[in-house]
């Protein structure tokens, strides 16, 4: 997955440069975001649903093989300048309906691969590929750009997927677990609803991730925009300010991967919270590259830090027969209330600029975090 990582953070930074020089719009930026995790929000339950009745390493390996073709696609478009801003958002459209579909099963299979004692490394080691890959990705894709152009940096990213179609054919996955359910569909997703509705931590911990969907990640989106207006640092500037947010990213990953099943996950969770919200006023305040770069190592752990211990808390509360469902709930709030918060933030940016947009997301997040201390306090003695 490591290979594959690196090469859809260079498709990643890639299209977002091509969005923004055939466009020049914040906007479009955000729609582009919106289009390509808004079908996450209206089918993930569903993608849930199906990862709790068949093989979860099965419908990894179509998912996987449907990005892969996906990514050929835009990289002949580009190479045949026939690309167009209309038909990146297509693309983007389908790549978020596959991933309704992905991140369910790629999420909740991780326990039937090493068991709930070892399921918060597991978790970790899981987001220091992800993470490590935040960093190298980037960082070559400001160099790929101006060496093999924008069409060879997708070509690249639909080789990658060979990586991972390798490894789901070798592993073995435990389907003890799967309950063959005997019940209609729908029954199966309210009786999964149901399991959520009841559980106040379920409920904390997805507000919280909805949260940071919603206000707080959208900075990525227009980091654009940081690196060449406000930054003037250009494409190898763009790369290395998601490369710092890597770097952070992957520390947090070690750590906890290192700590495993340590006490005071709920404190830890709070703290990073916080942390994360701060980090993305310092980040709109700051006009200094280095400094810039400093703040995004900070934001970069904090917020994998978090999203992880929420991760394995919704995975540790969950029988093995929801695990899909609650795990669809997850990237509901996670993937699919993002495109709503790229949309809004495309917005905003367009009529008040970036910096006020992201200066206004981190204090909206300081509000919530603070609150849900006060209302829930016993969330820090998890």
């Amino acid at each position: 997955m490591l290979v594959s990582l690196v090469g859809t953070w260079i498709q990643t930074i890639t299209q977002s440069w091509l969005v923004f020089q055939l466009t020049d719009s914040a906007f479009l930026l955000g729609v582009v975001g919106f289009l390509s995790c808004v079908p996450v929000f209206f089918l993930s339950l569903f993608g849930g649903l199906v990862a709790d009745r068949m093989n979860k390493k099965n419908i990894l390996i179509v998912t996987q093989s449907c990005f892969m073709v996906l990514a050929f696609l835009l990289a002949w478009l580009t190479q045949m300048k026939l690309i167009t801003p209309g038909q990146i958002m297509f693309l983007a459209m389908l790549n978020g309906i596959i991933m309704a579909f992905d991140a369910p099963a790629r999420q909740s299979v991780v326990a039937e691969l090493v068991g709930k004692k070892h399921l918060l490394n597991a978790i970790a080691l899981n987001s220091a590929a992800f993470n490590s890959s935040r960093i190298i990705g980037p960082a070559l894709a400001g160099i790929l750009v101006a060496s093999i152009g924008m069409s060879g940096c997708f070509y690249i990213n639909g080789t990658s997927f060979l990586a991972v179609l390798v490894a789901l054919i070798s592993i073995r996955v435990n389907n003890t677990t799967r309950k063959n359910s005997k019940d209609s569909p729908l029954s199966d997703l309210r009786a999964g609803l149901r399991v959520i509705k009841g559980n106040p931590l379920i409920l904390i911990l997805v507000s919280m991730v909805g949260t940071v969907s919603l206000f707080g990640v959208s900075y990525m989106m227009l980091m654009p925009i940081f690196a060449n207006d406000l930054l003037r640092v250009g494409v190898k500037g763009l790369g290395m300010l998601m490369s710092s947010a890597g770097i952070g990213a992957l520390l947090a990953a070690l750590i906890l991967a290192r700590l495993g099943d340590f006490r005071y996950k709920g404190k830890l969770l709070f703290l990073s919270s916080i942390i994360f919200s701060f980090s993305l006023v310092m980040f709109a305040l700051s006009k200094i590259y280095i400094l810039s770069l400093i703040i995004l190592v900070f934001t970069g752990w904090s917020s994998v830090t978090a999203i992880s211990l929420v991760n394995s808390l919704l995975q540790t509360s969950t029988g093995d027969e929801y695990r899909g469902r609650v795990m669809s709930v997850f990237m509901l709030t996670f993937a699919g209330f993002m495109p709503f918060g790229n949309l809004l933030a495309g917005a905003l940016s367009q009529a008040w600029g970036v910096s006020l947009t992201v200066m206004l997301s981190g204090i909206i997040c300081i509000v919530f975090f603070t609150a849900i201390n006060l209302i829930y306090p016993e969330i820090r003695k998890i």
